[in-house]
């Protein structure tokens, strides 16, 4: 593959858009009337969101639970199973935190055998699904490693990728080959930096080539150069990207401004299996540790010679409530399977523990598929009373409330809702995940009440809604002011 890129093109990541304008279309008059258990006006209005001429031929699932009954507030087509887009999250998160629990860390080490100031042999680096290694991190190990008085490795560094299988496109990601931004970088049990490459261009002085780096170091071989351009003006960087065997090519070109900031591009790895070990060679030449062998694919007998520990798996499902990372979200998708099912872990063993965990708390419901952890592209289907279902449990299990809350979005104030419900009626009261395809909104989540009353659980989830989304999603926001507004009355 070749990936041409400028320094003006655009990415667009899911999840994180400007808030629009409302849509100018009404709502459809006269609803039909709520069943007797509903909410009245809150049925309502969902029937009337639902039948919206301006979001005419979408397809449209609501349902408002309140989570200390368990009554059904308010539903539309709630059994309608749909794509969830990122909404796929709240299933991931709440199945790791079931399975794994919030304490989970996850472990990557530096194995081989001491032979004086040598390591005797191979080197291996091995990892089990740690979504959040750096080469930061990295860097730290091989200070360990020197601690040792290690100056020189006796042999290759292997990475060993054997807790995952030899899948490293997560499922559905297939649909849309050719997309190298980083929102879909593929998955390994030992990767680095999300398994993505960061080109950074530093101005010099005027007509001089720009300071370059590529990070992690050693994956990327780099031809061509970048001039620093005289004085202003726009930014003509190039790069073009290509495979080459294990690892990629970068051929550079153009200009930046003098007076120009850093420049920064990243974009997924092709294959990712030897990047952290391409990556670990050049850092520990950095070290001045010397390295006779080649980076393969391996292991290693011996001691451990270095250990990374992520942050609690608590604290990284941040990155799948907050910022909808999907990289995080497949990485403890497929650990799941490696965990709950057996090693090497698989993609396909991870949706069977994700389904089996929905039968246990009784938020299956028929139609419903998990094929990936993320909802990217067209994989998953889930219902708005599957949902809510979910949301019910979560909150109501002490062992994962707490947790499971934290990771969410907080309306008004962070992660992909700073910039919705500002209002005080909403501002952290509402705590959601949102889900953004070109086709597809949702929005699930809690509308907290006041102390001594548990929340109210929604799920609104739109389909073919293609040139729509700012119109659904403003009536998702509409629904769910309408829903605070109730609560904060009863």
């Amino acid at each position: 593959m070749i990936l041409a890129l400028t320094a003006a093109a655009l990415l667009v990541a899911p999840d994180v858009r400007p808030d629009p304008p409302p849509p100018s279309g009404a709502l459809a008059p006269d609803p039909p009337p709520a069943p007797a258990d509903r909410v009245p006006e809150l049925d309502a209005a969902a029937r009337a969101m639902a039948s919206d001429r301006a979001l005419d031929g979408a397809q449209v699932g609501i349902a408002v639970l309140d989570v200390d009954s368990g009554r059904l507030l308010a539903a539309v087509n709630e059994h309608l199973a749909l794509n969830p887009a990122s909404n796929a999250k709240l299933y991931t998160a709440a199945a790791a935190l079931a399975t794994l629990h919030g304490e989970h860390r996850y472990e990557t080490t530096l194995t081989g055998r001491l032979d004086g100031d040598a390591v005797g042999g191979p080197i291996a680096i091995r990892g089990y699904g740690d979504p959040s290694l750096t080469t930061a991190d990295l860097w730290d190990m091989v200070q360990d490693l020197k601690g040792f008085g290690v100056k020189r490795v006796d042999g290759d560094v292997v990475v060993d990728q054997r807790f995952y299988d030899e899948q490293t496109t997560p499922p559905a990601f297939e649909q849309q080959p050719n997309e190298w931004a980083a929102f879909r970088a593929p998955v390994s049990a030992v990767a680095l930096d999300e398994n993505c490459v960061t080109l950074t261009v530093r101005p010099s002085s005027p007509g001089s080539p720009a300071r370059v780096e590529f990070v992690p170091p050693g994956f990327v071989d780099v031809d061509g150069a970048i001039k620093t351009a005289e004085g202003g003006g726009a930014d003509t960087v190039e790069l073009a990207l290509a495979g080459n065997g294990s690892r990629m090519s970068a051929h550079l070109s153009g200009a930046v401004a003098g007076d120009s900031r850093v420049v920064r591009f990243t974009r997924r790895a092709e294959d990712p299996r030897l990047l952290a070990g391409y990556a670990l060679k050049a850092l520990l030449d950095r070290a001045d540790v010397k390295v006779s062998g080649e980076v393969k694919l391996g292991s290693a007998r011996g001691h451990t010679l270095a250990r990374h520990l992520s942050a609690p798996l608590s604290q990284l499902l941040y990155a799948l409530g907050k910022q909808s990372d999907n990289f995080y979200a497949e990485m403890v998708f497929k650990t799941l399977g490696g965990e709950a099912k057996g090693r090497p872990a698989r993609s396909g063993d991870a949706a069977e523990v994700v389904t089996s965990f929905l039968g246990r708390i009784g938020a299956s419901d028929p139609g419903v598929v998990i094929k990936n952890g993320s909802g990217l592209f067209d994989a998953n289907r889930v219902t708005a009373w599957s949902t809510v279902e979910l949301l019910r449990w979560a909150y109501r299990d002490p062992a994962v409330q707490p947790e499971y809350l934290a990771q969410l979005s907080v309306g008004g104030a962070d992660g992909t809702l700073h910039r919705r419900f500002r209002p005080e009626l909403t501002r952290r009261r509402v705590r959601a995940k949102t889900g953004t395809l070109d086709d597809v909104i949702s929005l699930s989540g809690y509308v907290l009440r006041d102390a001594g009353r548990g929340p109210i659980a929604f799920s609104v989830l739109f389909n073919h809604v293609g040139g729509r989304q700012d119109g659904a999603r403003h009536a998702a926001d509409r629904l769910v002011e309408l829903v605070a507004r109730w609560g904060q009355r009863r």
